[in-house]
């Protein structure tokens, strides 16, 4: 029997958005759009006579906007994932970013181009994968993997292609000198609860990679320092690294670590996308192996699909250390699936227990 396809409630005041977005799904068999609201409060009184698997929430709308109706319905229907279509203006963005922080699981930005089909080709490629990996599929692989099967106990192959799964004997680290985080889907909550276990005097740069859209990093790196007291920034060009600061890659670029005069600085680039994505994990975890070799200390957390398994892939070559967030912590088990899958990880860990993990790291010599 035909597995039942996933149920959708489409949350806007505008129509034509209600339109556009039907469009970008109706031709995906494994989805249906089993209703539509004009705002909050219409779209919790449609839940309670209807079933549905993920709703996608308007930011900005009368009567209840999105940020409320957000709450009530992690209140009403805690197993129902929520993600957050927005306008790119500014409110919309510190909205949206409130609500991720808040538990939505995801967030798409409303079309912004002149040609329909266009708006409904780019939110298709968005949305469908988003709504399959949410929606109750939250392990990307069909291979149960538990921690204690799953982290390394030998030096990797130098090639990805041929790495197995094994285990490497974890007896002596060196230092750390620098924390990369990678993240995608359910990022935002996650930074919200790992980033406050984090030290404000933590003794090194922090450097993170969240799959955002240009204008929303920046406020996100403001709740960060706010949940973190600890500085925080979007990245810029040439910025040299502090030990006491926290950098966010600027959502539609690339962010890598680089060197001027003798001073490790971050470099922000418009290379291609790598696995769809603009800022991508690789860039950052490759550089950080490049300059910062077994002192690297790299984590990964909840996020769909495989961005960021290149480079980890390198930070074990060159002995760094790699923690990866577990699956039932994970919104989504895609990006941390990978390296456990690849048999990267040193630790695989629930959400509440990588900051210890990476504090302990911080405590022992080589």
């Amino acid at each position: 029997m035909s597995p039942q396809p996933i149920r959708v409630l489409i949350v806007d005041d505008s129509a034509v958005i209600r339109g556009l977005i039907s469009k970008s799904l109706e031709q995906e068999p494994e989805i249906i759009v089993a209703g539509t609201a004009m705002n909050g409060e219409r779209a919790l009184s449609w839940m309670r006579t209807n079933p549905v698997d993920v709703v996608i929430l308007d930011v900005e709308m009368p009567v209840m906007d999105g940020l409320t109706a957000l709450q009530r319905i992690q209140c009403d229907f805690p197993d129902v994932p929520v993600i957050m279509a927005s306008g790119l203006t500014s409110q919309g963005a510190k909205t949206t970013v409130k609500a991720l922080s808040l538990g939505a699981v995801g967030c798409v930005a409303k079309p912004q181009t002149a040609s329909a089909a266009e708006s409904i080709r780019v939110l298709s490629r968005e949305l469908v994968m988003m709504i399959k990996a949410v929606a109750g599929k939250r392990s990307s692989t069909t291979q149960t993997v538990t921690p204690s099967s799953s982290v390394r106990t030998e030096a990797p192959a130098a090639s990805p292609a041929s790495t197995p799964l094994f285990k490497r004997n974890i007896k002596f680290y060196k230092q750390p000198e620098v924390l990369v985080i990678g993240t995608s889907t359910g990022g935002p909550k996650a930074l919200a609860e790992l980033m406050p276990q984090i030290p404000v005097d933590f003794p090194m740069p922090i450097l993170i990679v969240q799959h955002m859209p240009p204008g929303f990093t920046e406020i996100l790196a403001s709740h960060i320092q706010k949940d973190s007291g600890r500085i925080t920034v979007e990245a810029k060009h040439d910025q040299p690294l502090e030990s006491n600061k926290t950098y966010v890659a600027p959502g539609g670029s690339h962010m890598l670590i680089g060197e001027k005069n003798g001073q490790k600085v971050t470099l922000i680039n418009q290379a291609p996308p790598e696995h769809f994505c603009r800022p991508s994990v690789n860039p950052l975890f490759r550089t950080a192996a490049e300059h910062y070799g077994s002192a690297t200390l790299a984590v990964m957390l909840t996020g769909m699909g495989e961005d960021g398994i290149e480079g980890s892939h390198e930070v074990a070559r060159v002995g760094g250390t790699i923690i990866a967030q577990d699956e039932a912590s994970s919104v989504v088990w895609g990006m941390p699936a990978a390296v456990v899958m690849a048999g990267l990880a040193d630790k695989v860990l629930p959400l509440s227990e990588i900051a210890a993990e990476i504090k302990s790291h911080c405590l022992v010599r080589a």
